[in-house]
């Protein structure tokens, strides 16, 4: 199949392009750099340095390909930022998806594997979240999402060909298993990075943000799901596509860990201390965010591989150990 992957030179879409490859699959590959790394993009894709505002252009290479199917994770992904500047958020996340949308219809390309977030559902009503949960966005950024999952929707409504599937993201951790492939975003805000940043020496400490919550040690649950099991399910999700389907997903593993237990894992793993310093609680962090996996299990076969704390950290000690300095 040719697959276009927007976003290919982050976190995600560099996982997601290797693993298309190795099964053999074309593919494209889309970034405008301003937040990704060149060097995180496999070889063996076709590169093209273009912005999802460059319509007319992405309707060039989605012809040009003769793509069967677009991977779309481009995204801006900082919440603070993105309460900060929420224009910024609206402009790039979803008004570059309509952008996407129009190139699609220009090229006669109707199959999307969408990058979502839990973020959508905002404050959960109850834990584990299932996809008919409510969906009340706290802050820009999963608002920007939520808008997406809505266009799409009514598009696939006027368009009867299109088919999408947008998968809901928990918290994406852990990195390539053979060490090559990893987390490397400027400013790093993910708690298991910063965690081994600070073994390493290159933090002085990382920063717990509340120790009274209604948990079991006092500080925040959250389900962790490995970057390779996550892009398992996009390959799962385009090869299950048929004309006129919209589906939604959830994924994670279906449990959560708290943030003394990744700090504890990530001392494991290392075999080093880990400085901990104690904040107060951020505005909007929920307690507890976890998965209710259950559906893409049931329709797709998907089961995550890594569900071990542990192992995931492990995964993401072996890309921080040996790229201190990530790409650079």
């Amino acid at each position: 199949m040719n697959v276009l992957v927007t976003g290919a030179a982050g976190y995600i879409g560099s996982h997601a392009v290797r693993m298309l490859l190795d099964a053999g699959h074309q593919v494209t590959a889309i970034d405008n750099l301003s937040r990704g790394h060149w060097q995180a993009v496999d070889r063996r894709a076709t590169f093209c340095r273009l912005d999802l505002a460059q319509t007319d252009e992405l309707a060039e290479v989605l012809a040009r390909s003769r793509t069967d199917c677009v991977m779309h994770f481009a995204a801006l992904a900082y919440v603070g930022e993105s309460v900060a500047e929420p224009l910024l958020y609206y402009h790039n996340n979803t008004a570059g998806t309509i952008s996407l949308l129009r190139a699609m219809t220009a090229a006669g390309v109707m199959r999307m594997v969408f990058s979502s977030t839990c973020a959508t559902y905002g404050q959960p009503e109850q834990t584990p979240i299932v996809e008919t949960a409510p969906q009340h966005p706290i802050n820009p950024y999963g608002w920007s999402k939520r808008f997406i999952e809505q266009i799409l929707s009514d598009f696939a409504i006027a368009q009867p060909q299109f088919a999408f599937v947008a998968l809901r993201y928990f918290n994406v951790a852990g990195a390539a298993a053979d060490g090559t492939l990893g987390e490397d975003h400027r400013p790093e805000t993910h708690l298991i990075p910063l965690v081994l940043q600070t073994a390493l020496g290159l933090r002085e400490a990382v920063t717990v943000f509340g120790v009274d919550y209604p948990t079991a040690d006092g500080t925040c649950i959250r389900d962790y799901i490995h970057v390779e099991d996550l892009c398992t399910a996009h390959l799962l999700a385009m090869e299950c596509l048929r004309p006129g389907e919209a589906r939604f997903y959830n994924l994670g593993i279906g449990r959560g860990y708290s943030v003394r237990e990744v700090i504890e894992s990530a001392r494991r793993v290392t075999g080093r201390d880990i400085a901990v310093r104690y904040g107060a609680r951020r505005p909007g962090d929920p307690a507890v965010l976890y998965a209710d996996a259950t559906k893409i299990n049931r329709e797709l076969g998907w089961k995550p591989q890594y569900t071990e704390l542990d192992a995931i950290v492990e995964s993401a000690w072996r890309w921080h150990s040996s790229h201190p300095d990530g790409y650079l």
